[in-house]
């Protein structure tokens, strides 16, 4: 896979959970519990502020203008791959002496 992969739908759960699907056809629950309440996401202890999550024209998965998180990691973590096989980097060139 080259290009970055593009999140097509978000839906709240509960939990503080949030419910993904991504345009390859990835698609699941992420747990965001560990960020509940802290700091910026104390805001989420608002259940009506967590529930109106969005994918923004950015491609980041967010609430408002200040809280947001990287579709990237969301689709690392929703689908246990690595960086290195979702983004492989090219193979080196030899160089000419």
């Amino acid at each position: 896979m080259t290009d970055f992969v593009r999140p097509i739908a978000v839906e709240p759960r509960d939990g503080f959970r949030i419910w993904l699907e991504y345009d390859d056809g990835a698609q699941g629950e992420v747990d965001l519990s560990h960020l509940a309440g802290k700091g910026v996401f104390k805001a989420w202890d608002d259940r009506r502020f967590f529930e109106q999550v969005y994918v923004a024209p950015s491609r980041a998965i967010a609430w408002d203008a200040d809280i947001d998180l990287c579709a990237d990691a969301l689709y690392l973590r929703l689908t246990g791959l690595s960086i290195g096989e979702v983004y492989p980097l090219p193979e080196a060139q030899p160089l000419d002496a």
